[in-house]
């Protein structure tokens, strides 16, 4: 059985750029920064107070109670996401509920219900007092549980959970879901929680940036001064499905999934290194059976940590050649978005291949020696590309990439 063609038919994003894609693009176009700085972070205890910096969404009217009640931050970010995706679509609840959609969605450990949960019990010494909503926000499985009953969701339903390459892998996972014809249509996406406790573990590694003074100008990817990530969230939501099934549909098709690369570093838990990354790109870019030369935009992982960047500079530089096609890290602007930004970028990516950009690398001003070998954007470009491959790395050596191209209905 020959493989189906996998497209992408609706998006929808809220993140620290904006909470839909028109303002998304517009934060894009400007270089706009969404990272600020949290004083309740610092009096926790954080070493940094700096944070992507978004407020919650409000859902009251737009879902029931009892909805609302499971949903933990980032299930509220992932709903509204995936609410705009499928309008996107063109999907509504009676087709959600009349055909076999499926749900792949990644998104970080739910840290703040947890510690409510255990405030309330400690503190009344009775488990009852924590809520019937406390469990459905806890659980790992919470965004694709919740999402799943208010969808109805009738296919795969299941979540992802591979470090902050989980969005990315969820996407690939589907489309390959969807190519074997086991599906005809997935939400995916990712979602990262953003409250104070969200990442307090992450920060005893002192890996986050301590450039308060001046937060929007803290994550520097590439750059050789600099000092660490900066947290960040949302959620970002992408309608994949076959192509066949779009045509049924009559809906515009934005663009295609065309390869889906991975690998496992093998070697440690938060170094990264050059080789698996390497392997990542070179499956990503065999599958898709295209040349490097036909990839008009890299949107590299670079978080803005000495390492890592580095590594992924060389490995970038390695398969592709020096200075052959423009890599950017769109962290620049939104932080690290974590177990979100492998389905953000893509929409990111999208957004910029739509409208004939690409977004600049901000806060660059001197490369290292490994990222000097990239062409490197440091204001806006103006240029169009059909073609553009993403990365998303995570803890623990999970590597993945995705080539994504644009399709002329």
């Amino acid at each position: 059985m020959p493989q189906r063609r996998v497209v992408i038919t609706g998006m929808g994003i809220y993140s620290s750029l904006g909470k839909n894609l028109d303002e998304v693009t517009q934060s894009l176009y400007r270089g706009k920064s969404g990272i600020g700085f949290d004083p309740l972070r610092k009096k926790l205890g954080y070493q940094s107070g700096l944070t992507g910096i978004l407020e919650r969404p409000v859902l009251k009217g737009l879902l029931d109670r009892r909805s609302r009640t499971g949903l933990s931050e980032q299930g509220e970010f992932a709903y509204v996401a995936t609410l705009d995706a499928l309008r996107h679509a063109g999907l509504d609840m009676d087709y959600c509920e009349n055909h076999e959609i499926g749900i792949l969605y990644g998104n970080d450990s739910s840290i703040e219900p947890v510690i409510r949960s255990t405030d309330i019990i400690r503190e009344k010494g009775d488990t009852v007092m924590a809520g019937s909503g406390a469990i459905f926000q806890s659980l790992n499985s919470t965004v694709s549980m919740n999402l799943s009953v208010i969808f109805k969701v009738k296919g795969i339903n299941m979540t992802i959970s591979a470090a902050c390459a989980s969005g990315s892998h969820a996407i690939g996972l589907g489309s390959l879901l969807i190519k074997w014809g086991l599906q005809d249509c997935i939400i995916c996406g990712g979602a990262q929680e953003v409250n104070i406790y969200s990442v307090s573990t992450f920060d005893s590694l002192s890996a986050f940036s301590k450039r308060e003074d001046e937060p929007q100008k803290a994550s520097r990817p590439f750059d050789i001064d600099r000092d660490g990530l900066v947290p960040s969230g949302g959620a970002a939501t992408v309608i994949i499905e076959s192509y066949e099934s779009a045509i049924k549909r009559g809906v515009p098709i934005i663009a295609e999934v065309i390869g889906y690369g991975f690998s496992s570093n093998g070697d440690h838990l938060s170094v990264p290194n050059v080789a698996g990354p390497t392997r990542s790109l070179e499956m990503c870019l065999r599958e898709a059976g295209v040349p490097t030369s036909a990839i008009g935009y890299v949107n590299a992982h670079a978080t803005s940590t000495p390492v890592g960047d580095r590594n992924e500079a060389k490995a970038i530089a390695d398969v592709f050649g020096d200075q052959t096609v423009w890599v950017a890290s769109t962290k620049s602007m939104t932080g690290h978005e974590m177990w979100m930004a492998g389905a953000s970028e893509i929409i990111y990516s999208i957004l910029m291949m739509q409208n004939n950009f690409i977004a600049p690398n901000i806060n660059l001003e001197t490369p290292d020696e490994e990222s000097s070998r990239l062409k490197i954007p440091v204001k806006t470009i103006e240029t169009g590309f059909d073609m553009f491959l993403s990365n998303s790395f995570g803890f623990g050596g999970t590597n993945s990439s995705l080539i994504v191209k644009k399709v002329l209905n």
